[in-house]
């Protein structure tokens, strides 16, 4: 009869431990992020990808192309605050670089950028936004082409380190913009675990020989692809502009989508996009919609 009991006894423990885990997992699960309130971060890509000398580009040049990109996006964050009543504002929008130009000026211009709304915001700090997203950026890119000291892309280095600090509030909409050709590289975080880098160069994709239409049965079979950065970043939405690649593959735009793409798969990224550098009038539309989290 004893035994019985005791057997009963740590059914009834075992049962309740699963319950209890099962609580935790769906009160973790059921704090989602006010939809009211974002929280909107641009990370811009200050390597030679901008230089009109070594991209050139006669239709429009890609610093161009990102300002209006940056602009579209100021766009959206106004359209949103000035959607709420005053009492609801919860709001913020910023811009980063990784690593950040030598030119201390970047620092100033970086503040300016950094704008938060509350309820005791005034109409005319909403009103600054326009003015300081159509002339601050223009600011960074000029500098950064006229000093031709270009400071690549540590974005992987940026997910690893700040991207939890800088670009997630609780109970906020995180959403990042990534203004970028696709490629990753900086020589203070260049390294690889086994087959799988913390950069992605068109250099690294011939020598992978992704050349030809079997190139996901190749990454899969091989494992290639970026290294993890960050364990769980669901609570981040994240939409990559600008992916240009370099000629002479016809696939290539294809794979930097796919290491991208598997990269935010394993960081938890459910909700992504990644779009190539089109013209801001046809991009817009979809930045807009993004801002305004509606399919």
């Amino acid at each position: 009869m004893r035994k019985i009991f005791y057997l009963l006894m740590i059914i009834s423990l075992v049962s309740c431990h699963k319950n209890l885990e099962k609580t935790n997992d769906s009160k973790e699960d059921s704090i989602k992020a006010d939809p009211n309130n974002i929280n909107i971060s641009i990370l811009i890509d200050l390597s030679d990808r901008i230089d009109p000398e070594t991209n050139p580009n006669t239709t429009m040049q890609y610093s161009q192309r990102d300002l209006e990109y940056i602009k579209a996006i100021s766009q959206g964050f106004l359209n949103h605050i000035k959607s709420k009543k005053v009492i609801q504002l919860n709001d913020q929008m910023q811009v980063f670089f990784n690593p950040e130009p030598s030119d201390p000026k970047m620092n100033e211009l970086t503040k300016e950028l950094k704008v938060s709304f509350d309820k005791n915001t005034s109409k005319e700090n909403m009103e600054l936004i326009n003015k300081k997203y159509s002339t601050l950026p223009a600011n960074i890119y000029q500098s950064a082409i006229k000093d031709k000291a270009f400071v690549g892309s540590d974005i992987w280095e940026f997910f690893k380190n700040k991207i939890n600090d800088y670009c997630i509030k609780d109970d906020h909409r995180n959403i990042l913009f990534i203004l970028t050709d696709g490629y990753m590289y900086h020589e203070d975080s260049q390294f690889s675990e086994k087959s799988k880098t913390s950069y992605l160069t068109s250099k690294l994709i011939k020598s992978q020989h992704l050349t030809s239409s079997d190139y996901k049965s190749i990454m899969k079979n091989n494992q290639y692809g970026f290294v993890k950065a960050n364990d769980n970043l669901k609570n981040l939405e994240v939409i990559v502009l600008g992916i240009n690649p370099e000629k002479g593959n016809p696939f290539e735009e294809s794979v930097i989508k796919e290491y991208w793409e598997n990269w935010f798969k394993e960081m938890k990224i459910k909700n992504y996009q990644i779009k190539s550098a089109d013209l801001p009038s046809n991009l817009e539309p979809i930045i807009l919609k993004a801002i305004t989290g509606k399919n």
